[in-house]
């Protein structure tokens, strides 16, 4: 984003189409000249995914591989959290998407669009924020936002006051709009990034790590803003390490280990990657692990008044029957799933941060 001098510490956060572009381009299918202006209600429905990539891989110099072949299929309307350690690859990720890097081999769409070649057509549909939000300090939340909107050659500057206020409402700052930026809260400035994101109606708004450094109520804050976006039917790519975040406001995710996507789908097939186990609380755990041997379970584990092991596909009233006959005292019986920390990690080798 380029408006006038950039300030302190600005980096890159919105893309825009260059001027002479017109409108955004009409939904696949449709005649160009069917397009016309961009919508005031809300996003177009987009048929397909909203993101798609296909052997997307980045080599920096020096030879650090940072992405190595990954193939997104973002979901039109989905929340998608995009999920790995620190330094795994998810802002790179994300800066070739947005075209602020360029890929070292493989291809992707963003709302069906092939990029580059769609730059100038797709990105005035698209709002993001990378690497969290730098404004000018001195400046109101108004004041910074029609900077922003003055940097898209493509928004009709005689509507620039009622988006720039609709943007701050919809976002809850529009009682702040005339503060300087310096006495924002952390969650404020997190939310009028956003706001920059949201001066045209967007199809897709990707976020790059919103809630990092935010303590609970800015987390709070931006977690809401993100559902409320979302259900407007808005596609939300959102970055993060948080379990948390993952769980509360994503119907889809992707996770990344060194580079490489080793998981993608919804939340439920994640959970349902986890093997179910039998947990038997029992006075005798040695014996009790005996009878789930010799019944063919596997990975059988004991610990203080407790046995456990693989359930399998075996029924646990049969394997609590077998226990009982073998004059085992069963306490109690549970057939609990993995964790999703205990997935992630499994996926990712490192831990995760569980609280938001």
């Amino acid at each position: 984003m380029s408006a006038g001098p950039r300030a302190a510490g600005q980096r890159d956060e919105i893309s825009f189409g260059k001027a002479g572009d017109g409108p955004p381009s009409a939904e696949r299918g449709q005649p160009a000249s069917a397009a016309g202006p961009p919508s005031t209600t809300g996003p177009a429905s987009t048929a397909g995914p909203a993101i798609t990539t296909s052997g997307l891989t980045k080599r920096f110099r020096g030879g650090q591989l940072a992405v190595n072949g990954i193939g997104l299929a973002v979901p039109h309307g989905s929340v998608y959290g995009f999920l790995g350690p620190n330094g795994s690859g998810k802002t790179t990720t994300i800066r070739m998407l947005l075209g602020l890097v360029h890929p070292t081999s493989g291809s992707h769409q963003l709302l069906g669009v092939p990029m580059p070649a769609g730059t100038n057509t797709v990105l005035s549909r698209v709002g993001s924020l990378v690497e969290g939000p730098a404004f000018y300090s001195q400046l109101s939340g108004r004041a910074n936002l029609a900077r922003c909107d003055a940097a898209d050659r493509t928004a009709d500057p005689r509507t620039a006051d009622a988006r720039i206020a609709s943007a701050l409402d919809r976002v809850g700052l529009l009682s702040a709009a005339r503060k300087h930026y310096r006495a924002y809260s952390l969650g404020m400035k997190q939310r009028l990034a956003i706001a920059a994101g949201l001066l045209r109606p967007r199809e897709l708004l990707i976020l790059d790590e919103p809630t990092n450094g935010l303590d609970p109520q800015g987390t709070r804050e931006v977690r809401s803003l993100i559902r409320d976006i979302a259900t407007e039917g808005t596609t939300v790519f959102v970055s993060s390490h948080l379990l948390a975040e993952v769980e509360q406001i994503c119907s889809h995710v992707g996770v990344m280990r060194t580079g490489k996507l080793v998981f993608q789908g919804t939340l439920d097939e994640l959970r349902s990657r986890g093997a179910a186990r039998i947990l038997v609380r029992t006075a005798q755990p040695a014996q009790a692990a005996e009878v789930l041997a010799d019944y063919g379970l596997q990975d059988v584990r004991t610990a203080e008044n407790e046995a456990s092991a693989q359930l399998g596909g075996q029924l646990p009233e049969e394997i609590c029957s077998r226990l009982v006959h073998a004059d085992v005292p069963v306490a109690g019986l549970e057939t609990p799933r993995p964790s999703l920390e205990d997935l992630f990690v499994e996926l990712t080798g490192e831990g995760f941060h569980v609280d938001g």
